[in-house]
């Protein structure tokens, strides 16, 4: 609703919208009672209108739910409304569309049901492509896997052809990986009226279609009858729950893990045994299996490609971009770390490169830094460390013994001792350093750094701060 509508009157339409579904429901409950037949005014208008309001309270609901909840959680009850519409409508008039279309809006219910019920019993965060893709493997392969395993058992009570029968058991299937999901919330969450609210839902959708699934195989399901309203109510509390506030705690994340991989690890199985009796299940059956190893090669690739992503983004925080040297934080980091190891602290400033900088130029100055870093980096041991600090300053950590540190201090003194090439000029510079052994004692680079001024101010080149 737009910004500008009045206060009042978006209080009322939202409070029309959260308690809509449930009068209708109330309503075509008395109209149903009045009649003895099946018709279309409380059993297709008032039915599925009362679901497309549920969707709408849902989508309407508060700022501080999580998009991507509201967007699955309303998407589900809305395609789910579509479908319910679609085949009672088949029911009272004549025309017929393909079957397929109503079936396929119910089994997408499910997807976007877990989307939006596991971002609505988790702490608000951004969602990530590996999330989603999780939540598509386990919805997938469970119902997938466990249909599969339900399908010859269900063929002996249930008419139909297998694959009518796969999608019948397909939806309760679903529903209980939904009643799982959200026990899992109200168990590792504190309680919360959201989380109630959810649970009942489910529970009253899952009791319908458990109820409908029994009935169809034993006494025969009664269209329009008082158990289609358990759907309707189910949906109806889904979505009240988005109307409060629930718990900051997310789900474990090792939790999820675990059911993703039990998903696939399931899957994969399902289709090892079709390869070695082709004959026990129909193909179709094997399709899910199928998507759930496509979706999961699919979330590795994605996984390996953050991971590297990260990997860099770790590496850029910790280098100089100018030299490519490691940078301050990663000095200080291994400096921190050094303890009682015997090692040599260097600090280097360059003589006369503020005089270079200003007379030929920034961008001249950058390349010589990068150059000063290459000669730098040539003179250091591998088990060593040289980082620029900042400015014209380096900092090493030579490990070893003072005579070591000290003649790799000569030589990085020594590595410029020939001119630089910076294209239209040739420019010689020298260095400065400060060098202290690390005796435990604190204020290594305080006592570093007063070395280093020593050794600028007398010319030395190196000198030794020894304490």
């Amino acid at each position: 609703m737009k910004p500008g509508v009045d206060p009042r009157v978006r209080a009322k339409t939202y409070r029309f919208l959260r308690l809509g579904a449930f009068v209708l429901l109330a309503l075509q409950l008395g109209i149903r009672s009045a009649f003895a037949h099946p018709s279309p005014l409380p059993d297709l208008f008032l039915f599925n209108l009362a679901v497309f309001l549920a969707a709408l309270s849902a989508y309407f609901s508060p700022l501080f739910n999580d998009r991507w909840a509201v967007v699955g959680i309303s998407g589900a009850i809305g395609i789910w409304a579509i479908g319910s519409t679609i085949s009672t409508a088949e029911s009272f008039y004549s025309f017929h569309i393909w079957r397929g279309f109503s079936d396929s809006a119910y089994a997408l219910f499910y997807p976007l049901a877990l989307l939006g019920l596991v971002r609505a019993t988790s702490a608000h965060h951004r969602l990530r492509a590996t999330e989603l893709l999780d939540v598509l493997i386990i919805g997938l392969g469970a119902t997938g896997v466990l249909a599969s395993l339900l399908l010859q058992p269900a063929m002996v009570r249930l008419d139909g052809s297998a694959g009518a029968v796969f999608l019948a058991i397909l939806y309760p299937v679903g529903d209980i990986v939904l009643c799982v999901l959200v026990f899992i919330a109200l168990w590792m969450q504190k309680r919360s009226l959201r989380i109630f609210l959810f649970l009942f839902g489910v529970l009253a959708f899952t009791v319908t279609d458990l109820l409908f699934i029994w009935k169809s195989a034993t006494t025969g399901y009664d269209f329009a009858s008082i158990l289609d309203d358990g759907w309707v109510f189910g949906l109806a509390l889904i979505a009240e729950g988005l109307w409060h506030p629930g718990s900051e705690r997310d789900i474990a994340p090792r939790l999820v893990s675990f059911a993703t991989l039990s998903s696939l690890l399931a899957s994969a199985l399902l289709l090892g045994l079709a390869v070695v009796n082709p004959t026990n299940l129909p193909t179709f059956v094997l399709i899910p299996a199928f998507g759930t190893l496509a979706l999961s090669f699919i979330r590795m690739s994605i996984a390996l490609r953050e991971a590297r992503e990260i990997k860099d983004e770790r590496a850029l925080a910790r280098t100089d971009e100018l030299t490519g040297l490691p940078n301050r934080r990663r000095f200080i980091s291994a400096l921190n770390n050094l303890n009682g190891t015997q090692a040599v602290l260097l600090l280097l400033d360059l003589d006369g490169f503020k005089k270079v900088n200003d007379a030929l130029g920034h961008d001249v100055g950058d390349e010589l830094l990068r150059q000063v870093g290459g000669r730098f980096s040539r003179q250091i041991p591998r088990d060593s460390i040289i980082a620029r600090l900042g400015g014209d300053e380096f900092g090493a950590i030579i490990y070893g013994e003072k005579s070591h540190g000290l003649e790799v201090a000569h030589a990085l003194r020594a590595s410029l001792a020939y001119p630089a090439d910076l294209g239209e000029h040739s420019v010689t510079v020298s260095v400065s350093i400060g060098a202290v052994i690390n005796d435990g004692k604190p204020e290594l680079m305080r006592r570093a750094d007063k070395a280093m001024y020593q050794s600028k101010n007398s010319g030395a080149g190196v000198t030794l701060m020894e304490v």
